[in-house]
């Protein structure tokens, strides 16, 4: 029985005809670029998430750094974030002239450590840049806390974690702004890529509008350097279908990791914590575990999908190790060194996940007591 990492096709199988009817819609309408498609997904994401603005754009990527474009982000400014994400985070920061600061993480949501942010507080320090990763939201009342002590803006990095929520509220309407991916793998998947910043700030939102349109105010008025990024109506139909099932997806995803967390429970090996109070998005079922290449070749010789998100965190990219050597970040060292990600999707069955934990114990259970993996560094 294979087990892929992701199967998009099991995902979306059961939605095709709805699909295929929404893409024929936007073929027949010859309306493709900020269209009536756009615009009603715009709408009806920005209430999902329960902000008064959505605006879409190319990418998450970019829906980053316009996010930080429209907060006046540039040279000379630093921003806080975390080192255990994928590079777009950093990037995102560098590629408007600012300063990525990394912090440390949260050893049980391996999120921005709230407590490790104000001790990276300088003068030069505009913004805070949380990641929700794999899912599970940042702590951001705490963040948010810091932030109006001291000023900064806060820009959520929401890539993975659309649908969760921390006290009832959903990330990208925790801080100044969201910043969405809609690339295929993430929980709410295009057929293309795409992304989406969410706020509700309407001087900001108009501003997005402007800033991923060229910086037009009128047609053939510029006012800023700006650029191209934009949501087709192609790619907003397909996610407006998709948008109509997410709590069903959602409740799906949560029912597998429960059947994970039973399968693996015994084990020396660390499943994903959800914190009181926070509701896991599960784009990724990751795990911790000693020998983790150990397992990762015994997934693969059974035709079991598993991958490591992020082996080298980034204050240990070439790119960034130089510029701050011998920075310290011991709990993202130990996740790092230990997370695997395994297969969690709408349409895996519960005979694929019970495959997978009897491939993880025949590996895990003959690990000896040494290399047993505990929940903090040491």
């Amino acid at each position: 029985m294979k087990v892929p990492l992701l199967d998009l096709m099991a995902q979306d199988g059961p939605l095709l005809e709805e699909l295929r009817g929404a893409v024929a819609t936007v073929a027949g309408s010859g309306s493709y670029i900020r269209g009536p498609e756009l615009q009603a997904f715009q709408s009806e994401f920005a209430t999902a998430v329960g902000v008064k603005h959505a605006i879409g754009v190319a990418s998450g990527t970019d829906a980053l750094e316009l996010a930080l474009q429209a907060l006046d982000i540039g040279p000379g400014d630093e921003v806080i974030t975390t080192a255990f994400t994928f590079f777009a985070t950093a990037e995102a920061i560098c590629q408007r002239g600012a300063r990525p600061v990394f912090v440390d993480i949260d050893p049980q949501t391996y999120t921005l450590a709230a407590d490790h942010v104000e001790a990276a507080i300088t003068e030069r320090t505009r913004a805070l840049l949380p990641v929700h990763l794999f899912g599970h939201p940042a702590d951001m009342y705490a963040l948010n806390d810091i932030a109006r002590r001291h000023g900064l803006a806060v820009v959520e990095d929401c890539a993975q974690a659309f649908g969760a929520t921390q006290h009832d509220r959903a990330v990208g309407s925790l801080g100044d702004a969201g910043a969405f991916s809609f690339y295929p793998t993430k929980t709410l998947g295009a057929w293309g890529d795409g992304g989406m910043v969410t706020t509700s700030c309407t001087e900001m939102a108009e501003r997005l509008s402007r800033l991923g349109n060229h910086g037009q105010v009128a047609g053939y008025v510029h006012t800023e350097i700006a650029r191209n990024s934009r949501l087709d109506d192609l790619q907003a139909a397909v996610l407006r279908v998709k948008l109509r099932h997410a709590r069903a997806n959602a409740q799906a995803r949560e029912a597998l990791a429960q059947r994970y967390a039973r399968q693996l429970s015994g084990l020396e090996i660390i499943v994903p914590a959800t914190l009181p109070g926070y509701t896991h998005g599960l784009n990724y079922y990751t795990v911790l575990v000693e020998d983790r290449d150990r397992v990762l070749t015994a997934l693969g010789e059974n035709d079991i999908g598993g991958n490591v998100f992020y082996r080298t965190p980034l204050h240990r990219q070439p790119v960034f190790s130089a510029q701050r050597p011998g920075l310290a970040l011991p709990v993202t060292d130990f996740v790092s060194e230990r997370c695997l990600s395994l297969p969690i999707y709408p349409g895996l069955t519960t005979a694929q996940i019970d495959r997978v934990a009897r491939v993880i114990g025949s590996v895990v259970a003959h690990a000896p007591a040494a290399k047993r993996c505990t929940a903090q560094p040491h």
